[in-house]
């Protein structure tokens, strides 16, 4: 039996927010916190998913059912529908065995259900010699996400496929490699797993109950971005700080911020940092802040003592790879 083994990286938002979702650009970055998928084809009719880190074992599907999953746990419900897409897709009918392991934990908002789509999709690729190309990988797996929970603009999907630092449009419109030095950032997590879905669709409804106020922020956010992209790409990171905290106090007037976060973001911002906002959704999972290097470990230490917890990430890392040889 072949066996094929990938990993891709988890992503955190540095601009845009929310209004990515309807249509405005945003900044996303990949980070060195991997999730690895291994894919083995046998002659059965089902398919095998042990995911450990979400306490998932044992999970048997038969192959022909792949669709109909609601009542499977999330994790597995990305893994099943990436196996049903990809083989309705391409016609291909196999047994196989998945097992999927993480560097980091789900709780985190780093984007592990999307690093796991695009994982299992790449080494189904792999393993069937299925030609696929970076925008073809990307289409298919925001599919299965749209699938799954509905909504979704597929900026984490892009992070695990390209790597990298990238200006992204939605849904894949326009994927763009940003050129930039290292990014001095510290990451703190507020302790709180946010539900993404759950908070797109509050923006939704409060887009709809304020139609000209929503779009105004969603315009200013847009603004922003760009403004980012051109500090980003100068190392002007006073004035990616000062970005960061106008779309901070954006995200807020959207209502997604919560307590822990604010805490977070101000302590850091006390200690020195440029500027910190949360990335993600909000509602909790991450924050970050931008630094100079020597106030690192004073910035770090802020964060613990406003009750969160500084997690080692790095920038910009290598997208979706196979890791059956090294």
């Amino acid at each position: 039996m072949e066996k094929v083994e990938i990993s891709a990286p988890g992503k955190l938002m540095l601009f845009g927010e929310h209004a990515v979702v309807y249509g405005s650009p945003c900044i996303v970055t990949a980070v060195d916190q991997r999730i690895r998928v291994s894919v083995i084809a046998d002659s059965g009719q089902s398919l095998e998913i042990e995911a450990p880190d979400v306490g998932l074992s044992g999970c048997l599907l038969e192959i022909d059912s792949l669709k109909n999953n609601n009542d499977l746990p999330k994790g597995a419900r990305f893994v099943a529908t990436a196996v049903g897409n990809f083989f309705d897709g391409f016609g291909i009918r196999s047994g196989l065995k998945i097992k999927t392991q993480s560097d980091f934990s789900s709780e985190f908002g780093f984007g592990s259900s999307s690093a796991v789509t695009v994982g299992v999709i790449k080494a189904l690729s792999e393993l069937f010699d299925v030609k696929l190309k970076d925008q073809e990988l990307f289409n298919l797996s925001y599919k299965t996400v749209l699938d799954v929970q509905g909504v979704g603009s597929g900026f984490d999907l892009a992070a695990a496929i390209w790597g990298g630092t990238l200006w992204f449009i939605g849904g894949g419109k326009t994927v763009l490699p940003l050129k930039i030095e290292e990014v001095p950032i510290v990451v703190g997590y507020t302790g709180i797993k946010a539900d993404t879905s759950a908070l797109v669709r509050q923006v939704a409804g409060t887009k709809k109950e304020h139609p000209e106020a929503i779009t105004k922020i969603f315009e200013a956010i847009a603004l922003g971005v760009q403004e980012a992209k051109n500090a980003l790409e100068k190392g002007n990171w006073p004035r990616v700080g000062e970005l960061m905290n106008i779309n901070q106090g954006l995200l807020e007037a959207l209502g997604v911020n919560t307590r822990e976060l604010s805490s977070l973001i101000h302590a850091c911002r006390e200690a020195g940092a440029f500027g910190a906002k949360l990335s993600g959704a909000g509602g909790g999972d991450c924050m970050i802040a931008l630094i100079d290097n020597q106030i690192k470990v004073k910035v770090g230490e802020a964060i613990t003592d406003a009750g969160g917890r500084v997690l080692r990430v790095k920038l910009g890392a290598e997208g979706v790879r196979d890791e059956s040889n090294r």
